[in-house]
């Protein structure tokens, strides 16, 4: 009896603690649960709370929401529902999935979407802008492209073919010249394997599209280009990074993964990775084309971003060609607004990929392809391209001068430049410093793929510099805010 009196009181209190736990449905202080009003679609409801945490700052870059099961308890809505609503939350940018890890916040601090408008700043006041890969500009892609558009508009033959419906690949005759100009930059393929798009990004998704069905998985290195990041979603496949070594994609850690179940598709840019620039070397193109047959899955070549043939190694599409697309266009060597760019495609996939294409829009506009080959016959696009090689190796040798102790990596021909930051420098903080003080760069949140986190880096595109002048200045100022380590170090918590 005294036992009982002397415990009543601590159990009773359990008691309503416990009473209490539940009405409540506490969740630990990390699990944020958004507020619903109750009106309109349950999903769009959360997918809006997400997107006003986010910007009210409930919701911090880097976050993870919690997972969907469990937010969908808290809220006593369906798992569908809590899915529909981070799909919602990630197609509008606010956050983004990693395969195996959650869904975390992304980390952008730009008030605005960012804009892919590239115009070089003119001004040395002005933002310089060194987020987008983009070649040197120069006032012969404008006049070129005049001159050529003055003479089509004197060609009765070529307006009419320009306003007549074309096969969705293209013409033969384009195709052959089209060709015939890849094979001069050193990538030798036959017109019949081509199938034309509209640029680089067109031909990734047509890719996806004609080789994946939703829910499949593919493979890219771990860092890479958020082009194919941003198609695989939009078609609903899960992308898997393999870890990137010196000499180019992990060929080991694939060849396991092939073990476990072999991915749909891999994703190469072997001859420049982006953003770092690492190229695949020759061994291990010969060990991922040996790795496709014997599994039997599909490789996306992507060669847009141009070398010379110095710098380049045995394409893939030679070594795999029943297994490899390549990608290629004009973006990065003569004008990104032309969006005029080719796919090599093994004969098995014609019907599939033009198929595709018609899908989506019939065919790549014959009036700019028609421009695209004119341009290619004459002799300024070779000076062009010849001075833009020169260029972008003096813009490499400025940038590895001026940061050399920060042991940057790229190509020596190449557009961009891969910078690890120093010990406990956030890149977040460096790009939202640098763009306070005019200068912006891309961070490596961008192009990570998986669960692992962003490596503390960024990406410098050299070519987007309106001059070597705007250029040097830029990287004045990243140096010397570098030099300023407190405003870019982690902050305790």
């Amino acid at each position: 009896m005294r036992l009982w009196r002397a415990l009543y009181w601590p159990i009773q209190c359990v008691i309503v603690m416990v009473v209490i736990y539940r009405k409540r449905s506490i969740v630990p202080m990390s699990i944020w649960i958004p507020a619903l009003d109750g009106k309109g679609a349950l999903y769009r409801a959360i997918s809006d709370a997400i997107a006003q945490a986010v910007q009210a700052g409930e919701l911090s870059p880097g976050q993870r929401l919690p997972p969907q099961r469990r937010l969908a308890e808290q809220l006593g809505v369906t798992v569908g529902t809590v899915t529909r609503a981070y799909a919602e939350a990630e197609r509008q940018g606010w956050v983004a999935g990693r395969m195996g890890s959650g869904t975390y916040v992304c980390n952008s601090d730009a008030k605005e979407p960012p804009s892919f408008l590239a115009a070089p700043t003119d001004s040395e006041d002005g933002l310089i802008d060194l987020s987008l890969s983009l070649p040197p500009p120069h006032p012969l892609r404008a006049t070129e492209l005049g001159r050529i558009l003055s003479e089509i508009s004197c060609d009765e033959t070529i307006l009419r073919r320009a306003v007549e419906y074309h096969p969705e690949r293209s013409v033969h005759l384009y195709r052959a010249r089209f060709a015939d100009w890849m094979a001069r930059l050193g990538m030798p393929v036959e017109a019949e394997a081509l199938v034309m798009t509209q640029g680089g990004q067109h031909g990734i998704d047509l890719a996806l599209r004609a080789l994946t069905r939703p829910g499949e998985r593919i493979v890219a290195d771990s860092l890479t280009y958020p082009g194919l990041i941003g198609a695989a979603r939009q078609a609903h496949l899960k992308t898997m990074g393999v870890p990137l070594e010196p000499d180019g994609m992990d060929i080991d850690a694939l060849r396991r993964l092939c073990t476990q179940q072999p991915p749909r598709l891999v994703y190469v840019t072997p001859d420049q990775n982006n953003p770092t620039g690492i190229a695949l070397s020759e061994e291990k193109r010969k060990q991922l084309a040996e790795l496709a047959n014997r599994h039997e899955f599909w490789i996306i070549e992507d060669g847009v971003q141009y070398l010379p043939q110095a710098d380049c190694g045995t394409p893939i599409y030679k070594l795999a060609p029943d297994r490899t697309l390549f990608i290629f266009s004009t973006a990065k060597v003569l004008a990104g607004g032309l969006r005029v760019g080719a796919l090599v495609v093994p004969k098995a996939m014609h019907e599939r990929l033009s198929a595709a294409v018609r899908a989506q829009n019939w065919m790549v506009p014959p009036l700019m392809v028609e421009a695209v080959c004119r341009w290619v016959e004459g002799e300024e696009a070779d000076k062009l391209i010849s001075w833009q090689t020169l260029e972008q190796s003096v813009r490499q040798g400025m940038a590895r001068e001026r940061l050399s102790k920060y042991f940057p990596t790229g190509c020596s021909h190449g557009n961009n430049l891969w910078l690890p930051l120093p010990d406990g420098v956030r890149a977040s903080a460096l790009t939202a410093t640098l763009e306070q003080r005019n200068v912006r760069i891309t961070g490596a949140e961008p192009f990570c793929v998986g669960s692992e986190p962003a490596p503390q880096a960024v990406r410098l595109s050299l070519g987007a510099a309106s001059s070597r002048k705007v250029l040097a200045k830029a990287l004045d100022i990243i140096h010397d805010t570098l030099q300023e380590p407190r405003s870019l170090t982690w902050r305790p918590l």
